[in-house]
């Protein structure tokens, strides 16, 4: 459910219509997206803009209870991983294979697609409610 404050009005309008459970998935610029999924398309050139400029807007005006990883960003991003690790330490996390992450793409609301060209610098956010005890 939405907070406030996206500019982006694809962004905006799809974190106000998600219910609990629904998923978003904040991609780097290489992540295949399914052709029936929305695909907001924010890059630009490389690097801009970059994953943890978007991944904060968004955690800034959405609700998050969980979120999911691909387990080699860890061994070939770890500084990113570190990086998202920080920003959702307070909700629920799963690890996934690559390939996996690929296949949950498929059941997303929709895909950001950032500038960044870092390798698995994607993560999908699992929506909660406001009202739910300790929402952030």
């Amino acid at each position: 459910m939405k907070k406030h404050g996206i500019l982006n009005s694809d962004i905006a309008s799809v974190l106000s219509y998600l219910g609990h459970k629904d998923q978003i998935l904040i991609a780097d610029a290489g992540l295949p997206v399914p052709d029936h999924v929305l695909r907001i398309d924010l890059a630009v050139k490389p690097g801009l803009p970059s994953f943890i400029d978007v991944l904060d807007a968004v955690l800034d005006d959405m609700y998050v209870e969980a979120y999911i990883i691909a387990e080699e960003i860890h061994s070939h991003n770890p500084s990113m991983a570190k990086a998202i690790d920080q920003r959702l330490s307070t909700r629920d996390k799963k690890e996934v294979s690559h390939e996996s992450f690929k296949e949950l793409s498929h059941d997303v609301k929709a895909v950001i697609r950032t500038g960044e060209v870092s390798p698995y610098a994607n993560v999908i956010l699992q929506s909660n409610v406001f009202f739910a005890e300790g929402a952030e």
